[in-house]
């Protein structure tokens, strides 16, 4: 990542983060409060977000709520006026091929993902955030390729990134001010999520998670994607939406 950066965008500021209990939420949590942020954390796990409170200390502020839930958003947005929101939720497709799936498994990442992107960002233009204000929402490198072994993983994740978009188009429009993008994780073995795909993929290619892994060389860390979210929301000028892998983040047209 090569743009213009604002050092002081992060330090000082509220950050709220989704998913922050585990995962990319976690690593993105403890990124912005070693960056000066105060990080308001929801999930839906009291244990583990008060794991993280004991990780990070008072600058992070737990909330345990259900992030797809229209009422949550609001109420949050509302509460605590956050200068950027990282929207990191999301959840663990059933790892089947499409004629093993039902129609419930199939759409649980329509009624997690997509609900939260909709109900979150939906809210930070009707009730505006501040001008100049971020939101980031999670999708996935799936969206790109496809996961065939994950239901509706990868269109629902194309679709968080098009409600990204259609906000940003929104906000310009409205003249809000508000900036809105999507990040795009490679599939790595580094989280639980990614963990569970990667061990289906190898059994379907036949080999160990071991060769499966070297074959995809260098791996995606949490720590990693934290470290670009910062300097993500640094940018002075954002682009429509982020790949990012081990080498960062390479912005997508």
């Amino acid at each position: 990542m090569n743009a213009p950066l604002q050092q002081d965008a992060v330090a000082g500021t509220t950050v709220l983060v989704t998913g922050a209990s585990r995962g990319f939420g976690q690593a993105v949590a403890c990124a912005l409060t070693a960056a000066g942020a105060d990080v308001v954390g929801v999930a839906r796990s009291r244990a583990d977000l008060d794991a993280t409170r004991e990780r990070l200390g008072a600058s992070f502020t737990p909330v345990t709520a259900d992030v797809a839930d229209a009422d949550v958003a609001a109420r949050l947005l509302d509460e605590h006026r956050p200068t950027s929101v990282i929207l990191c939720a999301g959840a663990a497709p059933l790892m089947r091929p499409l004629h093993e799936q039902t129609w419930e498994s199939f759409s649980e990442n329509w009624n997690v993902d997509v609900a939260q992107a909709f109900h979150w960002i939906g809210h930070a233009l009707r009730s505006p955030l501040a001008p100049g204000s971020t939101v980031i929402a999670f999708s996935s490198g799936a969206a790109l390729a496809g996961s065939p072994l994950s239901g509706g993983y990868a269109g629902a994740n194309a679709t968080v990134r098009f409600v990204a978009r259609y906000a940003a188009v929104e906000s310009q429009r409205a003249g809000l001010g508000l900036r809105f993008t999507s990040v795009l994780p490679q599939l790595t073995a580094a989280t639980t999520l990614g963990a569970q795909a990667v061990a289906a993929y190898a059994e379907l290619d036949g080999v160990d998670v071991a060769t499966f892994v070297a074959r995809r060389g260098s791996v995606l860390t949490p720590e990693r994607v934290g470290d670009a979210v910062v300097e993500l929301l640094r940018y002075e000028t954002l682009g429509e939406a982020y790949l990012l892998g081990a080498d960062g983040a390479v912005a997508l047209s």
